[in-house]
């Protein structure tokens, strides 16, 4: 048996029998998502911004992605997309008014490749959208569920609600398989933005005022999500499913920064302040986002995803976390 339940030969066989399209093959999760296939063998087409690929150009780039966007040539003898590309959120939004943005690319942009791909014969679309369909925050020990009524809080969140809806009245309506994955917070070797940042703070020495924080956060390290990105190419139980992921195990600000240090080989230098001290005082400078990060809990129940797709999380944190200071190949 290989990986998540699932017989390695049999994932073979099944790649190189789909024409797999990836969008937003460029960024993070992509460039690890297409080094996967293509190891199982899978036929990869890639469309990014970038000029890099795992050291190749993607086969088509494009500048922006929205209602008009000509998916047609890019689309001939495609079997699955798997659609990653989105404006993504930022914690310092230059737009007053960002909904309308996020709309033009996470939702128009996104719905109008469904159509073509409908239109193209594609049977199945997976679609990479982001826990901020549930919220932003849970209370400990009630984890966000796949079968929560989603409360998106945020532009972000919105935009990717109201792609997961039309996509799943287009599968209605067309007969098109959709697959929706909601991930939070994702890590691993070439990791960037507040993670990176974490990664920085831990490896220089510097104190951080964090020692005694007791939240609740779920993860997922890239290899898992890829992992269960892989499983839904063919699953029969996966089709028109919301599922959510996770790596299995839940940690506090705390916990995480003591095992990134760990994963380092560096010293923790944790100074435990009350959360609620910390709390005021990030409010206090208009952090107050920056304080529900590092402070509040957000928990994933990834029970559904489990049962439905027989996948589990096969890197743990303590080795996904190891694998953020390992250079990409």
């Amino acid at each position: 048996m290989g990986i998540d339940g699932f017989d390695i030969a049999g994932i073979f066989l099944m790649c190189q029998a789909k024409n797999i399209l990836v969008t937003g093959a460029t960024g993070f999760v992509g460039k690890a998502l297409c080094e996967s296939l293509r190891r199982q063998g899978c036929v990869v087409t890639t469309v990014g911004r970038a000029n890099n690929v795992q050291g190749r150009a993607p086969d088509y780039q494009v500048t922006s992605i929205d209602r008009q966007t000509d998916w047609s040539g890019i689309l001939d003898g495609v079997n699955v997309v798997m659609h990653l590309a989105a404006r993504v959120h930022v914690m310092r939004e230059p737009l007053v008014n960002p909904l309308d943005a996020y709309r033009e690319t996470n939702v128009d942009g996104t719905l109008n490749l469904a159509r073509q791909a409908a239109q193209a014969g594609v049977k199945r679309f997976i679609f990479i959208s982001s826990i901020k369909v549930n919220g932003d925050q849970t209370l400990p020990g009630k984890p966000f569920t796949a079968y929560d009524v989603p409360a998106p809080e945020d532009a972000y969140g919105i935009s990717k609600f109201e792609a997961e809806q039309g996509l799943l009245a287009l599968a209605r309506e067309t007969g098109m398989e959709v697959v929706i994955i909601r991930p939070p917070l994702v890590y691993g070797s070439g990791v960037k933005g507040n993670f990176a940042s974490m990664m920085k703070l831990v490896t220089s020495g510097v104190p951080l005022p964090l020692g005694a924080i007791h939240n609740q956060r779920s993860l997922v390290a890239i290899d898992n999500l890829v992992s269960l990105i892989m499983t839904c190419i063919d699953h029969p139980a996966a089709a028109n499913q919301v599922f959510l992921v996770s790596d299995g195990e839940d940690l506090s600000t705390s916990d995480l920064l003591r095992r990134l240090a760990k994963a380092a080989g560096v010293s923790s230098r944790l100074i435990p302040i009350p959360a609620g001290v910390l709390n005021t005082g990030l409010t206090m400078l208009g952090k107050r986002m920056v304080a529900q990060r590092l402070l509040g809990s957000l928990q994933v129940d990834i029970s559904k995803t489990q049962e439905m797709l027989g996948w589990t999380p096969h890197v743990t944190v303590d080795e996904g976390l190891r694998r953020c200071f390992v250079a990409e190949g």
